[in-house]
This record gives structure tokens, sequence and C-alpha cells, in this order.
């Protein structure tokens, strides 16, 4: 039994790390406002490595649509708004006065609003997919214990780990409508 409740225990883990994980890539997709999570996933090339834009500068919103992004070391400035300039899905324009860089965010279009909830629609649907992976290989691990332990206990096991499956699923469904509804929000 303590081998059946590891197994769940730990699927319980992953899925619950992927659920986190699918929150925080809805995150990275803007919507009508300027959110400094938006860029967390901003990779600037800092003396030739990739180094996260959030260990470089501090991220501050001024307003509703402008973020003010602040350089630790100036001499980043440069690469910082090149990498800005360059992220996908922003269609953000730059500004650099020297000591730091201003975001001006657009006006987000009905058009480009339909656009970002098919993105995070699809992101949702690569997190269900990851969430059928990992209850896969807890099934297959499940299985590999049919010799050790009653029928009974595998049922029941089984049992357990859909539901645990299905408490996941709907926390990502619920993640994605609240996303949804704030990108579609004008």
């Amino acid at each position: 039994m303590t081998v059946i409740a590891e197994i769940l225990a730990d699927t319980t883990a992953r899925m619950d790390r992927a659920v986190e994980a699918a929150k925080e890539d809805f995150a990275t997709v803007r919507t009508g406002r300027a959110n400094p999570q938006l860029f967390q996933k901003v990779l600037v090339d800092y003396y030739g490595t990739p180094t996260p834009l959030a260990q470089l500068a501090s991220l501050n919103s001024s307003d509703a649509r402008t973020l003010v992004i602040t350089p630790y070391d100036k001499s980043a400035l440069k690469a910082i708004e090149q990498a800005v300039r360059e992220m996908p899905n922003l269609g953000a324009n730059p500004t650099n006065d020297g000591t730091l860089v201003r975001v001006t965010m657009p006006e987000l279009t009905a058009e480009r609003r339909k656009e970002y909830v098919k993105l995070v629609r699809t992101k949702g649907e690569d997190s269900k997919v990851q969430l059928r992976g990992i209850r896969r290989k807890s099934k297959d691990e499940l299985d590999a214990l049919k010799s050790e332990v009653g029928e009974d206990d595998l049922v029941r096991a089984e049992k357990e780990l859909d539901a645990v499956t299905r408490a996941h699923v709907d926390a990502i469904d619920e993640a994605l409508k609240r996303k949804e509804a704030e990108l579609l929000e004008v």
C-alpha cells in the first residue's frame, strides 16, 4: 500500500508543478495592461550569456500601458531594449533615454485579442497533454506493481489517479477561463 501512496503523492506533486507552470505561461500573454510578468521569459544577451531580464533590471508599471525597466548595469541598456523589441506576441516599441527603458503597450484590437485567446487555449491544451503524460507514466508504474499488490488495491489506486488528474485538468481549465475573460475584457 505504501508504494501506491508514494506513486500517487509523486504524481500529485508533478501535476501541481505542471498546473503552476501553465499559470505562469498564461501570465506571459499580455492583456491590455502593462504587467511585469509579461517580461518574465525575456532573455537578454548579457556579455554573450542569455540572462533573464529580471536578473538585470527592475520592472515597474508607471501607468496602465507603460512599463519602466531600470537596469542595474547601464551597459546592458541596449541589450535589454533589443531583447524587448524582439519579443514575440508583444507588439511594443521600447524607448531608451540613456538611464532606463520605457515600454508603451499598444492598445489591443479585437482581432489581436482573439489571437491571444487562441494562443492561451493552445498553451492550455499543451499543459493538459503534459498532465496526461504524467498520468500515463504513473499508470504504468501502478501496472508494474500488479504482482506485488492485490487487484482491488490497483483498481482503487487507478480511480484515485483519475480523480487527481481530473482535478488538475479542471484547475487548468479554470485558469484558462480567467485568462480568456481578462483578454476579452475591454
